[in-house]
Formats: structure tokens, C-alpha cells, sequence
């Protein structure tokens, strides 16, 4: 809805007002439009990685296999100004804004944390944690196509569906996982979740989507003793369509019975292989990963891979309760790569075996993907501010650039194939 301004409000009266307009809208507001106007989308398109640097609010374009080459970058808060003013007006705002920078953002403001393109290339919509939204940031201009304000305090993880016209986004305060029109901006629907929703993946060619409550991840409470005040955390799997919860997975009772009582089950990142058969997962303070048949409902292998000597072993100076955070697969199923977070390492197991590969020397990884090529596993080193590709055949290094401060997800994208970066950043 609009707001009429009287004609004699300028510069900071207009931001105060359009400020206080929004401190008492709904916590979950429709989209808020802007001028921007994307791009027409018809010309031809190139595939690339999009990094989201996540304490300075940026996205490098790069190259998406080989020497993974910077193309451009774009800034993800254009509206930053506005946002802070919002923040600086609104006290319980500010409450949540402060306590996201001296928890979650280690001391900093989290303004990326999750990425996809639009299909035509033409945006990039991004959640923004400290900023509590999902905004479409114009490729071409720089400028916001859309902003939706989650409910809650905090936005995290997304997913898109498989054929790019939705994004499903993790509201990590109101146990809320909302879906939208990735072009528009506008809800199709939403569902509730565990404790604090983290992980989103579409199933099922779009018909199912998983979202995994990892509880909270915050306190200094991480002494196995303190397990049960980490809240409620399990996996729920939803229609697509209705939105309807279809199963819930209790990872709990499922690691009892594996014979492994003494892990979390606070589910981190996963992977499915190609047939969406088997899961792989990742568990709070575990150096590992576990592998969760579909059909059964059970876990089926657990992999534990090295610790790193120099990594203390108190678990309350590991990042979120993270020992290693960031899964994938390559394309044929038949190799994972496993971020070892806290460890300072990257490694390829092989999916038969669990067999590790040579362990890579990484300065805290955070997230791994899948080259466009799909020869290569890719990992942010939010540590060193870059990222590496190491190839699933061999396990070796095979490229490895600078980006932005503390890069966390890493996504393919499109954009046109003249793209170089935002008119407003190359002028």
C-alpha cells in the first residue's frame, strides 16, 4: 500500500516518515516495489557463480569452472540507508539487529547470506539476515526490483525450485519457512517449522520441499549436557503446492537407533544423490557426515573424517555450533565434498567407500557447490576471503581466487552474457 506524503517532506523528514511507515507495518509485509525495471531477458545468457560476501553486503560474479575469474560485483544493499534508518527507529528492531552482529555475525552485520538468479538472467534476489528480508537486486542497474520483509527478526537459508520460478526462504525467528514468486516478490504460501529453520531443498522435480530446524545454535550451553535447550529440531517435509506438512523426520530417534545417542541432531547442510534415494547430512559439533535412506527412514553409514590438531576441542569457540558445515555431490553421484569448517580443511570422499580424499588446506570453509562444469567442487574460505575449486577426480586444488569479507553460499546463476556488472558500479 502507498503512503501519501505531504509535498513539504524532504530529504530526512521523508526518510523519518517512510521509516516509521514501516516500523508498524505487518512483519511480513507484500513486496515492496521500487522504480528499478528489470532487464528484458531475451538476449542470451551465461552461466556463473554467484559468492555472497556475507559481513559486507556483496556478490562477486565469477566464472563458473576453470580459473573461476572474477566478472563484477554487486552490491546486495543499495538501500542500506533506509534500512538502518528502520533499524535505529524501531527498538525491538534494533534489539534483534545487535544481537544478530554478537552472536550469528561474530562481531559483524550479516547482510548476504543466501543467493539465485531469476531464470532470464535479469536479477539476483538475496536474503539478508541483519536486514530481516529477501529483496531482488536488478543485475543491470544495482537497483531493488522487490523487498519482502520476513516474519520475525532474521532471514537464512533459501532454496529455489527446480524450475526458477520460486524461492523458499527460512524466517529463522518465527519458525517459518516462506515461499515466493521469484520475479514478483509476492508469497504463494508458507509453513511452520522447528526451532530456528535453517536448510531448504526442493525434492521430487518441485513437488516437496525439505527444511531442517537446527534449534539454537547461539548460546554457550553446547556440553552434551545442555542438549535439550537447544529447542525443537527436526526436518519437515511439506507439499510444494499446498504447503501442507506430509512427513516429519525426527533425526533424534533415528540416531538412537543407529547406535549413535552421543551425536546432534541438529541437521546442517545436505545433499541428495541424483535419485533423491539417500540423504547426506551434517550434524552440529560433529566432524563427519551421516547418510539417511529415503525409503527405510533410517540411517544407513556414518563417515568421520580427521580433526585437525591445532582445532580446540571446546566446543563453545566452534562457529554456531558447527564443526563442518557445507556438503555437495558431483553430478554422477558418485563423490561428496565436505567443508570441514572448523578443521581448516576441504576434502572429496568417495560415496562407495567413504573413502577421503587428500585433505585441502582451507581457512574455514563454509559452504560447498558444484562447478558449472561439474568436474569440480567449489568451497567459500570465509577465513581468507576466497574461493577454491578442488577437482572430484583427483581431490586436488585446482583454482582458487579473492572475493569479498567472509564469503559463506555459493550458487550458479545466469546473467546476460555481456554482463560485467551493474551500470552504476562501472560508472
Amino acid at each position: 500500500m502507498k503512503t501519501a506524503l505531504p509535498p513539504t517532506l524532504t530529504g530526512v523528514a521523508v526518510a523519518v516518515a517512510l521509516a516509521v511507515t514501516a516500523a508498524h507495518a505487518p512483519a511480513s509485509a507484500a513486496p515492496v516495489p521500487t522504480a528499478a525495471t528489470g532487464a528484458s531477458g531475451t538476449g542470451a545468457l551465461r552461466e556463473v557463480l554467484f559468492v555472497g560476501n556475507n559481513w559486507d553486503g556483496t556478490a562477486d560474479v565469477l566464472e563458473p569452472s576453470g580459473s573461476l575469474a572474477r566478472i563484477g560485483r554487486i552490491n546486495v544493499i543499495p538501500d542500506k540507508d533506509r534500512r538502518m534508518l528502520e533499524i535505529y527507529l524501531n527498538p525491538v528492531k534494533l534489539a534483534y539487529f545487535l544481537g544478530i552482529r554478537m552472536s550469528v555475525g561474530e562481531g559483524h552485520d550479516q547482510f548476504v547470506d543466501d543467493m539465485y538468479s531469476t531464470p532470464d538472467g535479469s536479477a539476483v534476489v538475496v536474503s539478508r539476515p541483519s536486514f530481516a528480508d529477501v529483496v531482488s537486486v536488478d543485475v543491470a542497474t544495482g537497483k531493488l526490483n522487490w523487498r519482502f520483509p520476513v516474519s520475525g527478526y532474521r532471514s537464512d537459508h533459501m532454496a529455489v525450485s527446480p524450475d526458477g520460478t520460486r524461492v523458499a526462504v527460512s524466517a529463522s525467528t518465527s519458525n517459518t519457512v516462506h515461499v515466493l514468486d521469484i520475479r514478483s516478490g509476492r508469497e504463494t504460501g508458507s509453513f511452520t517449522t522447528g526451532d530456528k529453520p535453517h536448510e531448504n531443498v526442493f525434492t521430487d522435480g518441485g513437488k516437496r520441499i525439505w527444511n531442517s530446524a537446527i534449534g539454537e545454535v547461539n548460546t554457550a550451553l553446547d556440553d552434551p549436557f545442555w542438549d535439550f535447550t537447544k529447542g525443537d529440531r527436526k526436518i519437515t517435509v511439506v507439499d510444494a503446492e499446498t504447503y501442507r506438512t506430509v512427513k516429519v523426520v525426527d533425526m533424534r530417534q533415528r540416531l538412537d537407533d543407529f547406535g549413535r545417542k552421543d551425536l546432534s541432531d541438529a541437521v546442517r547442510p545436505v545433499t541428495f544423490t541424483p535419485d533423491e534415494s539417500k540423504l547426506y547430512f551434517q550434524v552440529s559439533f560433529f566432524n563427519g557426515f551421516l547418510e539417511y535412506d529415503v525409503a527405510t527412514d533410517r540411517i544407513t553409514r556414518e563417515k568421520t573424517l580427521p580433526k585437525n590438531p591445532a582445532t580446540s576441542e571446546d566446543r563453545t569457540t566452534w562457529v554456531n555450533d558447527s564443526r563442518h558445515h557445507g556438503i555437495s555431490m558431483s553430478p554422477a553421484g558418485d563423490k561428496i565434498c565436505v567443508a570441514g569448517t572448523m578443521d581448516d580443511y576441504a576434502t572429496v570422499v568417495d560415496r562407495a567407500t567413504l573413502e577421503e580424499g587428500p585433505l585441502i588446506t582451507a581457512s574455514k570453509p563454509y559452504w560447498a557447490t558444484v562447478s558449472g562444469d561439474g568436474k569440480s567442487c567449489v568451497v567459500s574460505e570465509s577465513g581468507s576471503d576466497s574461493v577454491t575449486a578442488i577437482d572430484f577426480a583427483t581431490g586436488r586444488k585446482v583454482a582458487s581466487v579473492p572475493v569479498g569479507d567472509h564469503p559463506q553460499r555459493v550458487r550458479l546463476g545466469k546473467v546476460a552474457a555481456d554482463w560485467t556488472g551493474p551500470a552504476a558500479a562501472r560508472g
